[in-house]
């Protein structure tokens, strides 16, 4: 079962075992150990057998899911034979057909993992334009939006700047919302970038993600903060609900309120917030 929030997803490749032992320590929502770029073509059954292991490592401490090849791939079956118990989720990357997913349901059902939901990685141009299909299958649980891999794609060039990318985002956001799964954002690939971080953290909660995917640890601490709402917005909203609320006990349907005109939207998303921090 998937986390109740999730505001950070780190992946650690599957052939570093020190890396994976030490991710309950990160603070991270959701762990992914990555049997997809993060392993070498030569690596790949290595890693399946050392499943077992690397799961025992961490179980218990934190949700752990696994990121297979994708279904077009001649790992993909393997990686779901392979799956250990006690997975919180599967991560699916390039997802872009209804049938590609229907292939994954039927390989955890046929391995007695029907139960494991599929967070469902949106990552190509197919995949972007098909998101609103495909996001309401029943086996997805949550979904990310992979910009390398889209930009990769499309044949375009990926910049600081995210231009290239806002139209996808915002249609992965919008997907997830229309099927009510929870979306993560993309990761950046410069882990030291800090500053940047926390930018396209900021970005993606205004644009309705609820999280982003993290490759260091360092990426999970900003990414945690940026996704849980501070005191001060917890209190604000408090405020501002209390006050609408009186006032549409009254007869009134929008208030000024700190100069700011707050009617039912605006207090839809204060309940949001608290919702969140719930």
């Amino acid at each position: 079962m998937l986390p109740a929030r999730l505001r950070s997803l780190l992946f650690a490749p599957a052939v570093r075992p020190d890396l994976v032992a030490k991710m309950p320590a990160t603070g991270a929502d959701l762990i992914a150990i990555d049997l997809e770029d993060a392993t070498p073509v030569i690596a790949k059954a290595d890693a399946h057998a050392s499943l077992p292991d690397l799961m025992a490592s961490v179980s218990g401490q934190i949700a752990v899911s696994v990121r297979v090849n994708d279904p077009t791939t001649e790992w993909f079956d393997d990686d779901v034979a392979a799956l250990p118990d006690g997975l919180a989720a599967i991560v699916v990357p390039k997802v872009e057909t209804v049938e590609g997913l229907d292939r994954v349901a039927a390989a955890l059902a046929h391995h007695g993992r029907a139960d494991v939901p599929v967070v469902a990685g949106i990552e190509t141009a197919l995949g972007v334009a098909d998101a609103r299909l495909t996001l309401a299958h029943p086996a997805v649980g949550a979904a990310y939006f992979g910009a390398e891999d889209f930009i990769a794609d499309m044949g375009g060039v990926r910049t600081a700047s995210n231009h290239e990318v806002h139209m996808a985002r915002s249609q992965v956001a919008l997907a997830a919302r229309l099927a009510d799964v929870p979306a993560l954002d993309q990761v950046v690939a410069d882990f030291r970038d800090g500053d940047r971080s926390r930018r396209e953290g900021e970005e993606a909660r205004a644009m309705g993600f609820g999280g982003k995917l993290c490759i260091h640890p360092s990426q999970v601490i900003i990414a945690n903060d940026v996704f849980t709402p501070s005191p001060e917005d917890l209190d604000r909203a408090h405020r501002l609900l209390e006050a609408y609320e009186r006032a549409s006990a009254e007869g009134l349907a929008a208030i000024d309120f700190e100069g700011e005109m707050v009617d039912e939207p605006v207090a839809r998303q204060a309940r949001r917030l608290l919702s969140l921090a719930d």
